[in-house]
């Protein structure tokens, strides 16, 4: 079997090389330029390609005359797409002559569209995984092929659960790609009046609003803590951002409304508490400013400012 792939990021590094060694012949792999001003923190596709001899192209529009041309030539029997960041022509899909297919980071129909781990983790969820589905027009619409769960623990950041879905990514097209190379890809309801979509999130939606009770913004700090851009406030121009929390079990609470009143941030016993719009408290576990690592102690004058 013959496979064109579009492929970036860890997930399109693993899925490419779970392909490889299932014995799928990759005749052209399609991936994006690294981004000067992007934080590159995953895996190569490029370098795989590299190591592997497959023909490796990053064009800027995947709607260019020139890359259809040259999908149609390599005839492939699979168009695969691992976190390839743009949708792809009706054009380009119609080539595979099996099918075009799509790895996406949610339990679909949930958490359709962009950054659908960051989502699920600042909503809340208590589980996520990845979905291998048919491409269609519409966003992750097509039918589902198979997925697979990871379960989102009450701390787990975006980054962390990420690492978790890129393993369900794995084993999802492991698990399922026999059947397709044997012609009996699985074909699955994808109800989308019972999932939900979302679009991309900018820094700036990482701004604290310490009036939100303390799970809201503990999920956010955990949504968008580092490698991504990061919760944050500005105290005196200076950005702090708030990289790691805990909720405080309810028990502490009368011991710390005692001794701190109705003060937002305090240290106690050597522990930096915030207290949220609800009246319930977090405890404050890492911080940077101005991007780099700092000591809680560090707080300190921002506190007093």
């Amino acid at each position: 079997m013959n496979a064109v792939v579009f492929a970036y990021h860890d997930v399109g590094v693993r899925c490419l090389k779970v392909l490889l060694a299932r014995g799928v012949q990759v005749s052209l792999v399609v991936t994006h330029e690294d981004s000067a001003t992007e934080n590159i923190w995953f895996g190569s596709v490029a370098g795989v390609c590299r190591e592997h001899g497959i023909a490796c192209i990053t064009p800027a529009d995947p709607k260019s005359p020139q890359l259809l041309a040259q999908v149609q030539a390599a005839q492939p029997d699979f168009i695969f797409s691992f976190y390839y960041r743009h949708m792809l022509p009706v054009e380009v899909l119609a080539a595979a002559k099996r099918g075009a297919y799509n790895m996406h980071g949610s339990l679909l129909p949930k958490y359709r569209g962009r950054v659908p781990i960051n989502w699920a983790v600042l909503h809340g969820e208590t589980e996520t995984g990845a979905t291998l589905h048919e491409m269609t027009v519409k966003p992750d619409a097509g039918a589902i092929v198979a997925q697979t769960s990871v379960p989102i623990l009450p701390d787990d950041t975006a980054h962390e659960v990420f690492g978790k879905v890129v393993v369900a990514a794995e084993l999802t097209l492991w698990n399922v790609l026999p059947a397709m190379l044997s012609g009996r890809t699985p074909s699955l309801p994808n109800d989308l009046s019972k999932g939900s979509y979302y679009g991309g999130r900018k820094p700036e939606d990482g701004r604290i609003d310490w009036r939100r009770t303390a799970r809201e913004v503990h999920n956010l700090v955990r949504a968008v803590a580092p490698p991504y851009p990061g919760a944050f406030e500005e105290i005196a121009d200076d950005k702090i951002t708030v990289t790691r929390t805990r909720l405080v079990p309810p028990s502490a609470h009368p011991a710390l409304q005692r001794a701190h009143g109705m003060q937002d941030k305090f240290f106690e016993g050597g522990k930096l508490y915030a207290r949220c719009g609800d009246g319930n408290f977090l405890q404050i576990l890492g911080i940077q400013i101005n991007d780099q690592d700092a000591s809680l102690n560090n707080y300190l004058k921002y506190m007093a400012s």
